[in-house]
């Protein structure tokens, strides 16, 4: 399944006002304490378990229990919980759910045990600030992060004439598309073998398309066309980093960019939005796609294809630089817990270097603190996973963070089929005025 870094799971979460009655465990009495840490991620469950050892060695009177639940069911689940006070003590979290979790006192302010404990926020270089409710409170303390990149078939870029530098260095403007319209074009191949740029191609009969659908139904598009409309200068949240009034869609420089995207599965040079319902390391292993923009998260699936030698680029430069959206998922601390001291020692211990290195070595999430992240790409380098231009982005600034907004389930209920209907081929980008109509009534709303 694929992973929707910033809204994953959402949809199966009812977030009504809760009452938080009781303990999130049952070893009140007990002289060994265990702490339950749920997440949604196969991964981060496995990998944080390895830094349980470690933990218990050190705190002998506490025991860590990790629980993993598909995406679709944790937040419902998360939700009873909250109602029962049967949640985790601690949980990793996405950031549209903050406003919810900390407006409904679900989760408790970290401020008081960051300072009783001296930890330090300034090791972590991306996601503290995201995790700040409005009431200028820390929420969360940071997980991982997550952006885009390009990976590409290298033999078929080879065939086509082109080399890694120059998928490496691709460049775009929503007029003519830069070099990556003239790359995308080049490496499409019709079933006739004639090419994307070549008299004679059949759009309507594509054996290989240049690259994966850029079209997305999610109103951030972080894995389709945030990293192109980045390049322009235009973010999710204007110029406000968190906390928004209302989400800025009726801006030009998106309806240009969301036109070019739509423009290129008309072409033939991308499959169009809905073609293909596997993921993309499917797609590349079939030959289907010789590129395909996807998460970070994904760089050791779409690296490791049987039978493939797939590269690594960073997302297009455009007139502004490179840039992208970027979500920093977080541990919370259920305020139910009856643990609250041993509760913070686990999620502390989770944001240290060791334990974050440990952790992060299969570059399954990208580690939130730096020197965890450089290890992690070391650790892929020497399987053959070159990654660095994930630290290269961290260290160029080309991220900015998913600003966390209020009444964030009730945006992605009302946007995502409007953003699925204009990728359909319905209407134009005039909707993009009513988007942001509907988000600044939404966000507006107690």
């Amino acid at each position: 399944m694929k992973k929707l870094r910033i809204i994953a799971g959402l949809a199966a979460a009812g977030l009504a006002a809760v009452g938080l009655a009781a303990c999130s465990s049952d070893n009140a009495s007990s002289d060994k304490v265990t702490v339950n840490w749920w997440t949604w991620d196969d991964h981060q469950a496995a990998n944080y378990k390895l830094c349980i050892p470690g933990f218990e060695k050190e705190n002998p009177n506490i025991s860590v229990k990790i629980s993993q639940y598909n995406v679709n069911d944790y937040f419902t689940k998360l939700t009873a919980g909250f109602v029962s006070g049967t949640a985790p003590d601690a949980f990793q979290n996405s950031v549209p759910l903050l406003g919810q979790y900390a407006g409904q006192k679900q989760i408790m302010p970290l401020d008081d045990l960051i300072k009783k404990t001296d930890f330090d926020l300034s090791k972590f270089n991306i996601g503290v600030d995201s995790w700040k409710y409005t009431d200028g409170k820390q929420y969360g303390i940071p997980l991982d992060w997550a952006g885009a990149a390009i990976y590409f078939n290298e033999d078929m870029v080879k065939a086509a004439g082109l080399t890694d530098d120059a998928v490496k260095n691709m460049t775009w403007n929503p007029d003519d598309g830069g070099t990556f319209d003239k790359i995308v074009a080049h490496l499409t191949v019709d079933k006739n073998g004639k090419r994307g740029d070549e008299p004679g191609f059949d759009k309507n009969n594509v054996k290989t398309y240049g690259i994966g659908t850029l079209a997305a139904g999610d109103f951030n598009g972080q894995t389709s066309w945030n990293p192109f409309v980045t390049t322009l200068g235009w973010k999710l949240g204007g110029d406000v980093k968190a906390w928004p009034k209302e989400l800025p869609f009726n801006d030009q420089r998106l309806a240009k960019t969301l036109d070019y995207v739509r423009t290129l599965g008309d072409r033939g040079l991308m499959p169009k939005f809905g073609q293909f319902t596997v993921s993309s390391s499917e797609q590349m292993g079939a030959g289907q796609v010789a590129m395909a923009q996807d998460g970070t998260w994904n760089a050791t699936t779409l690296t490791k294809v049987p039978g493939l030698k797939v590269g690594i680029a960073p997302t297009v430069k455009g007139p502004d630089g490179r840039g992208m959206i970027s979500n920093s998922n977080a541990n919370n601390i259920f305020v139910g817990t009856k643990h609250v001291d041993q509760t913070w020692k686990w999620v502390s211990y989770m944001g240290t270097v060791g334990c974050q290195t440990i952790a992060g070595k299969t570059a399954t999430f990208l580690p939130s603190i730096a020197a965890a992240l450089q290890s992690t790409v070391d650790a892929q380098k020497a399987d053959g996973v070159d990654i660095s231009s994930f630290v290269d982005a961290l260290k160029n600034d080309e991220l900015y963070p998913a600003p966390p907004t209020a009444n964030g389930q009730e945006l992605v209920d009302t946007l995502q089929p409007m953003f699925e209907a204009f990728f359909s081929g319905e209407g134009d980008t005039s909707f993009l005025k009513t988007a942001q109509e509907q988000s600044k009534e939404i966000i507006a709303k107690q």
